[in-house]
């Protein structure tokens, strides 16, 4: 079946999409694992609202939390300065309806969470999310590496992981001045042969 993704701000959903969006993110987080939270946050009205629909039906959703708007700090090495001074963005509330899982919507969903990342919060720039622990192979599939201890929010054990972009290494080419010798010294090889070679011609022709 076609899963059709929609991204969008929260003056841009309707009043039937937060009311789809809520109920899905209540029946996940709070039902489903049993933890009696505060879902509904003051972030909402500033992220984008990611929604995987199935004939019209919601089956899946996320959202994007703007750089200036996470609260997420990685704990990236002191080495790793430019990472540690760049505000990242965040994806969370990742989640996909019981019966709809095992189809790779989350994988399609979180692909489309990180291009959004990259192409609308710039390239280089990292994603931070707060994973459940028992989905870190999942996330570590997409690229993302965890990073400090384990910890427990909302009596569920979670962990950071953030998405770097891969540096390109430059492929350096062998020095050249170990074959110019050996083309040097076969060159003047070669002429001592050929004069050995003319020398003994006119000895022969003498």
């Amino acid at each position: 079946m076609t899963t059709q993704l929609s991204i969008k701000t929260f003056d841009e959903l309707t009043s039937v999409d937060i009311y789809h969006i809520l109920r899905a993110r209540s029946q996940v987080f709070v039902v489903e694992q049993n933890c009696a939270y505060q879902d509904m946050d003051e972030l909402d009205f500033d992220c984008l609202h990611l929604v995987a629909h199935q004939n019209e039906a919601l089956v899946g959703y996320c959202r994007i939390i703007p750089p200036e708007y996470n609260r997420l700090r990685s704990n990236l090495s002191a080495a790793d300065t430019d990472s540690l001074n760049t505000a990242m963005s965040a994806i969370g509330r990742v989640l996909v309806l019981s019966e709809h899982r095992g189809q790779g919507i989350a994988r399609q969903m979180m692909i489309q969470a990180i291009a959004h990342c990259r192409k609308k919060y710039g390239k280089k720039r990292p994603i931070i999310i707060s994973a459940q622990t028992y989905l870190l192979s999942f996330y570590q599939s997409l690229g993302f590496v965890p990073e400090g201890d384990y910890y427990l929010e909302d009596n569920i054990e979670h962990v950071k992981m953030v998405l770097r972009v891969a540096k390109k290494s430059k492929v350096k080419k062998p020095p050249s001045g170990g074959s110019g010798v050996a083309s040097k010294v076969l060159g003047v090889l070669l002429l001592l042969f050929s004069l050995m070679f003319v020398a003994g011609l006119i000895y022969l022709m003498t």
